[in-house]
């Protein structure tokens, strides 16, 4: 992956700096009232990473220390940690082989007695069946946070993905398609939700930072609550501005790289190559492949053979319930097969706006002379 950046974000951040705010401030606002339009979402708070918004999300949720929270293994750590930030245990459920990410069953499987919510992740774009999770979470009063880190430009059921959730989290990493360099975003449709979240990311002060600093005679604070520094810098918020504008076009580059794999690597039988589900359209932040049983070379070998040729892959998804942090842990006791299938015989192809049709060749040449 590399940022697609050029002289509109420089121009950008340019602005800021003479404007001399440079810490959160009007492009801050404008790039949170920009965003929730694109998405459908009634408000959002810009923060300063994904894992903020998650943290938040689950707090603003009412997710409380002792509460159980499940959670895919399939994911980044940050999906876990968040949970542990909010005092409660990350209960890992198994995944679709299909999709990579949770469903009613799996989380079903997963579900405790002190299940407090759900976090539901978008993996590597492709959007969740959040309608077929809420319909067995929704009756137990138990909450689903969509983790949208990777989603931006994704869709679900026609609209935005995230559009339908309660309460979203999404990442601007130099990794996702819309990218801030750091930076997070949390949605939500309830006023009272992004209002504490507001409160909480700058230190729970009853008046915010742009409200004091913009005052002559600054009104006292009070600090309602133990909270965060989380917030989100002006100079972020203006190359997230001009990012946002380019989001439809980045995806439609995005989905024709990912559909010219597909058409190359269809006779290969070794290759599953991830697709977009029924109910949605995948931003194919990440293009993964799964080596199938019978292939000449395994995952690993795969990835060697493509380093070999200068062309530098990933790994596919982590399991979170084998890295050292939750190894050994309790942590729930629903079995995850898929999960672990799929972390040993997925890799991540290379796929970046810019890249040409010459790079994309180089990749699916190695691929085919490995598996045939």
């Amino acid at each position: 992956m590399r940022p697609w950046l050029g002289a509109e974000e420089v121009a950008a951040v340019t602005e800021v700096l003479a404007s001399g705010w440079v810490a959160q401030g009007p492009r801050v606002a404008a790039f949170e009232d920009a965003f929730a339009a694109s998405q459908r979402a009634g408000h959002a708070v810009a923060l300063s990473s994904c894992t903020a918004a998650l943290h938040l999300a689950l707090v603003v949720a009412g997710v409380r220390p002792g509460d159980d929270v499940v959670v895919p293994s399939f994911s980044f750590v940050a999906t876990a940690n968040a949970v542990v930030h909010a005092g409660a245990r990350p209960v890992f459920a198994d995944v679709d082989p299909g999709t990579g990410n949770l469903t009613a069953a799996t989380v079903a499987e997963a579900l405790t007695a002190r299940t407090a919510a759900v976090v539901a992740v978008d993996q590597g774009g492709v959007p969740v069946d959040l309608d077929g999770v809420r319909a067995l979470t929704d009756p137990l009063g138990i909450v689903v946070v969509e983790d949208a880190a990777c989603a931006a430009g994704s869709t679900y059921r026609e609209l935005p993905v995230g559009a339908r959730a309660e309460v979203a989290a999404w990442s601007f990493h130099p990794r996702k398609v819309l990218t801030t360099g750091e930076g997070g975003m949390l949605t939500t449709g309830r006023a009272d939700w992004s209002a504490r979240a507001r409160r909480l990311r700058e230190h729970a002060m009853s008046a915010s930072a742009a409200d004091r600093h913009g005052a002559v005679l600054a009104p006292a604070e009070e600090y309602l609550e133990v909270g965060f520094n989380y917030r989100m810098t002006d100079l972020q918020a203006a190359v997230g501005l001009v990012q946002l504008g380019r989001l439809p076009e980045a995806v439609a580059r995005r989905r024709a790289l990912a559909a010219a794999y597909t058409a190359e690597l269809a006779d290969l039988p070794a290759l599953r190559p991830v697709t977009d589900p029924p109910w949605g359209t995948g931003n194919f932040q990440s293009y993964w492949v799964e080596v199938l049983p019978g292939s000449p070379v395994d995952r690993d070998g795969l990835l060697a053979r493509l380093a070999a040729a200068d062309v530098s892959a990933r790994r596919g998804i982590m399991a979170a319930h084998r890295q050292p942090a939750y190894a050994g842990g309790d942590h729930g006791r629903a079995p995850l097969p898929v999960t672990e299938r799929l972390t040993d015989r997925t890799l991540i192809l290379p796929l970046f706006h810019e890249m040409t049709g010459s790079e994309q060749g180089r990749v699916v040449d190695v691929l085919r002379a490995a598996v045939r």
